[in-house]
């Protein structure tokens, strides 16, 4: 399936255009893929977690990388570390889940809540053709499909997380398009 800004019929992208789509599906993907891994490693307390983590941390750094040339140094940066507080409160939320401390886990959800309307808002600042309505949809979808897959983890049901990661695999691809289209809109129309 096409994302419909590059519909064959539609005269098709050029090979910066594809290149951006490819690169915003590859890092969209990496995140929720190394998140997935991040939840197994803590879930079944892996040697691997240390180097999960590692990894999972470059993501941020991937997309920094990324927006760089289009935006500067400094809205990468800003972005980058806006990814990272994502990715380290999902961390804490998870840790406290999986202790049952509640009260621990209610704190870092409204964190992960805030710094979701933080990216929303951030990314409507920066490019005009991305509404904060919308990113707030996706990643408040995204905290969501992700919660569920850390309780489905914690509580054995394993199965149900692979159907809920197909979900939030597909989410994520979403948010790829997004990026794509308002990239591709602001800087290469």
């Amino acid at each position: 399936m096409f994302p419909e800004f590059c519909h064959p019929r539609s005269g098709g992208l050029t090979c910066v255009q594809l290149r951006i789509s490819d690169t915003n599906r590859r890092l969209w993907t990496e995140h929720v893929l190394w998140t997935r891994f991040f939840i197994i490693s803590t879930a079944f307390n892996l040697p691997d977690l240390p180097f999960v983590t590692q990894r999972l941390l470059k993501n941020p750094r991937d997309f920094a990388d990324e927006l760089r040339p289009l935006y500067g140094e400094q809205i990468a940066m800003r972005f980058g570390e806006l990814l990272t507080n994502h990715l380290l409160i999902a961390a804490q939320l998870t840790n406290a889940a999986k202790a049952g401390d509640t009260e621990e886990a209610e704190q870092q959800r409204k964190k992960w809540y805030d710094n979701a309307e933080d990216i929303a808002h951030f990314l409507a600042d920066i490019n005009p053709f991305w509404s904060e309505r919308v990113w707030r949809g996706l990643l408040f979808d995204h905290l969501r499909m992700t919660e569920d897959e850390v309780v489905q983890f914690l509580t054995g049901q394993y199965e149900r997380s692979i159907e809920q990661f197909d979900d939030i695999q597909a989410e994520a691809l979403m948010m790829a398009d997004e990026m794509t289209r308002g990239i591709i809109r602001q800087f290469y129309i």
